[in-house]
């Protein structure tokens, strides 16, 4: 079992960037495919970045050229770096470790994009 907890969200204008932590406690997280996920409320949950065991990474097409996934298994940490915030990102932002069947999440942390 593992436990995440997020970190680094905040009020930012459009156009800034922020870089989101996601740290692990318990197992490590190499043996975890790792992604981070978004929610408004009122609406579901959206897979933002994903980054396997192995590295291979995808991302949402909304925020493809502007988000980057990235993991330190050594400091089992996995980050996302945002640039260019539009305020249609504005979210909490969860992070997930995946293995076969078993799902963990964290608690979240708020990003709001606003002038």
């Amino acid at each position: 079992q593992v436990q995440l907890v997020e970190s680094g969200g905040g009020l930012v204008q459009p156009g800034g960037s922020l870089r989101l932590s996601c740290a692990a406690s318990g197992r490590g997280l190499s043996v975890y495919n790792m992604g981070w996920y978004r929610q408004n409320s009122g609406k579901e949950r959206e897979l933002v970045a994903f980054i396997t065991r192995a590295g291979s990474i995808n991302y949402a097409d909304s925020v493809k050229g502007r988000f980057t996934i990235s993991r330190d298994n050594t400091k089992n940490t996995v980050y996302l770096q945002m640039n260019s915030l539009k305020p249609e990102d504005t979210a909490t932002y969860y992070c997930n470790a995946a293995l076969g069947i078993s799902g963990y999440w964290g608690q979240g942390t708020q990003v709001t994009v606003s002038s």
